[in-house]
């Protein structure tokens, strides 16, 4: 799996996981999983794309989601984000979008490809990397937690003022893993329909995220995506 991952900066920060007991476990089942024949999700050169795609020198947030979507066809690698012919969108994305035009006044409603927020610094990572097509959660506890909160404190350690945003039970469990002394950290329920009512709605994470990032001296998000601005 090593090689999957390009990124310079990642690669270096990330170097002595790859011989350590649970990585060589992870390896194996996921080697395992692909004899028998089994398709997982996403595509393999997309298990790190997330990494690939935003440095940890440039991270300004970083958005933890649980796993990769469990349809075909949806997941590529970067968390609640699927690619740009998938409609409708899934519901948790759908929300987290309504939350950002309630925010910002911003509408994404035309694509649900998020690569545009990960070039700018945003970390769209899952705790779990790889599903099994169907079965969401199934790569849950292999060994991929490990992996993903080393990356979180390495972000923690490397990185200075980082907006951490944790939604939901799950993914708020890892704040023990952040320096709250130099981040901030952003606590909401979850945008999935069953819990998005319990808070998510007028939480305001966006202006909350750039008010924060701003005074901190770094350039804002560009929350809006434009058309076809994913391919590039």
């Amino acid at each position: 799996m090593r090689q999957l991952l390009t990124q310079a900066t990642w690669q270096k920060a990330l170097a002595d996981e790859w011989s350590k007991p649970y990585m060589q476990e992870l390896e194996a089942f996921l080697e395992q999983e692909e004899k028998e024949g089994k398709a997982l999700l996403p595509p393999k050169k997309l298990w790190f794309e997330s990494l690939n795609v935003t440095p940890l020198d440039e991270v300004k947030v970083l958005i933890l989601g649980q796993d990769p979507y469990p349809t075909v066809g949806h997941a590529h690698g970067v968390c609640f984000s699927v690619l740009d012919a998938v409609k409708p969108l899934p519901k948790s994305l759908q929300n987290i979008y309504k939350e950002l035009q309630a925010d910002c006044g911003v509408d994404n409603a035309h694509t649900g490809n998020l690569l545009p927020w990960a070039k700018q610094g945003v970390l769209l990572l899952n705790a779990v990397l790889t599903v099994e097509a169907g079965k969401a959660n199934a790569h849950k506890d292999k060994g991929w937690e490990k992996f993903t909160d080393r990356v979180i404190k390495l972000v923690s350690v490397e990185c200075e003022h980082v907006v951490f945003v944790l939604w939901g039970a799950y993914a708020q469990k890892k704040a023990v893993l952040i320096d709250t002394s130099k981040h901030l950290v952003i606590k909401d329920p979850h945008p999935s329909p069953l819990s998005a009512y319990r808070g998510f709605w007028g939480s305001k994470p966006f202006s909350k995220i750039n008010a924060y990032i701003e005074e901190k001296g770094k350039e804002p998000i560009v929350w809006k995506i434009e058309d076809n601005q994913s391919l590039f």
